[in-house]
């Protein structure tokens, strides 16, 4: 689906922060106006812009907080954490000694912790242990009356950050009812610059601490716990639940069968272009993206490196060892990921459905950026019918 650029990328990107509009996270004339000011592929325009509509609306979210205008504070600096967010994402050259995305990553982040200070019921900042340190979280509550809920382990994928996991998903998730316990594991947001972590493909190791510290609170119900997952985070879930039998359900938003599939091939079209995978680079919004997240994230150098360590990220021989119930979602033109979901549910064994999103419905795009309420409505319809039996 194009939105305002014939870059894939770009208009892909600018979608997905515009989607966000549906719980608070965007404003659409916010979007377009920021968005006319940034030529086709000028990832350096992308940046500027972006911040500084970001700084904007966190001076609205700031002056209203301080004339005591709580609810306007709260929204004017959702959308700021999403545009800040949104100002970082192409600035991966060399994120670990870039000042400015050092600053506009935590810019998102303040800007969220002090939203979700104030929402109807305040979300709780939490550290979950994990091997010698602790992964960054939040826990929502529908509300605070102590009542024992249906709950969501929620974590993104690839490029996901804790703040964005609100409006992705843990928004949704608390209007019908169900709590959220949200992180960022290895190789996600401030672990990676903060920590030093890095993906791993056993993402167990990550997804049973997490449950681990879900069961100690009260207001989580034990047995309707849900892992849901989102992008790569739909292998990763899926790994997880492989192994993670605690949980009542999983959704893999959508469904990831094989991720070293998607970087060898990357590595073999490089090998028949001319210029190899460095004028690729240079002439593909995209590629550039995807390597470079890819370095940053899983603590490499290149291509070549990412070729092999991906290797060991396949649901090949694990995905029939995924015993609870699992609802994998795919879409019409992913893509990344396209025509895995189906790979998956074919070596599945375990009660499972799959759904696809079509274009015609504005839902065809990767992770059905923007149209963020039918994949809500999709997904927690069928939890709410499957945890009511």
């Amino acid at each position: 689906m194009k939105f305002l650029y014939d870059d894939e990328s770009f208009s892909f990107e600018a979608l997905r922060a515009a989607g966000y509009a549906a719980y608070g996270g965007a404003d659409l004339g916010e979007v377009l106006v920021t968005c006319r000011e940034i030529p086709e592929g000028d990832e350096e325009a992308w940046s500027a812009r972006w911040a500084a509509t970001a700084s904007r609306v966190e001076r609205i979210g700031r002056d209203a907080l301080a004339a005591g205008h709580k609810v306007s504070a709260r929204e004017a600096l959702l959308r700021a954490s999403n545009y800040y967010r949104t100002a970082d994402f192409y600035r991966r050259e060399n994120p670990a000694a870039d000042t400015e995305s050092a600053r506009l990553a935590k810019a998102s982040q303040q800007a969220f912790a002090d939203a979700s200070a104030l929402l109807d019921t305040p979300a709780r900042a939490v550290r979950i242990p994990y091997e010698d340190t602790t992964l960054p979280g939040y826990l929502f509550l529908v509300d605070e009356s102590g009542t024992s809920r249906p709950t969501v382990v929620y974590h993104g994928g690839y490029d996901s950050t804790l703040e964005e996991n609100y409006l992705a998903l843990a928004a949704g998730a608390l209007r019908r009812g169900y709590n959220v316990l949200t992180f960022d594991g290895p190789g996600q947001g401030s672990n990676v610059r903060e920590q030093g972590l890095h993906f791993r493909p056993d993402w167990e190791a990550v997804v049973t601490p997490a449950v681990d510290f879900a069961l100690t609170v009260p207001e989580l119900d034990s047995d309707r716990l849900v892992l849901i997952g989102t992008s790569l985070g739909g292998y990763l879930a899926a790994r997880a639940a492989a192994f993670e039998h605690r949980i009542a359900a999983c959704v893999l938003h959508d469904g990831v069968y094989d991720f070293h599939d998607v970087v060898a091939g990357l590595a073999d079209r490089a090998a028949t272009t001319p210029g190899g995978i460095e004028e690729m680079v240079a002439r593909d919004t995209q590629v550039r993206w995807v390597v470079r997240n890819g370095q940053w994230t899983l603590g490499l150098s290149g291509l070549e490196e990412m070729v092999k360590a991906t290797e060991a990220y396949t649901m090949a021989g694990v995905a029939d060892r995924i015993t609870c119930p699992t609802l994998v979602l795919d879409a019409e033109n992913d893509q990344f990921f396209k025509g895995q979901p189906q790979r998956l549910v074919d070596e599945m064994t375990c009660q499972r459905e799959l759904i696809l999103f079509h274009e015609d419905e504005g839902a065809g795009e990767h992770c059905h950026e923007g149209a963020i309420s039918l994949f809500h409505q999709r997904t927690f319809d069928w939890l709410d019918t499957l945890l009511a039996r």
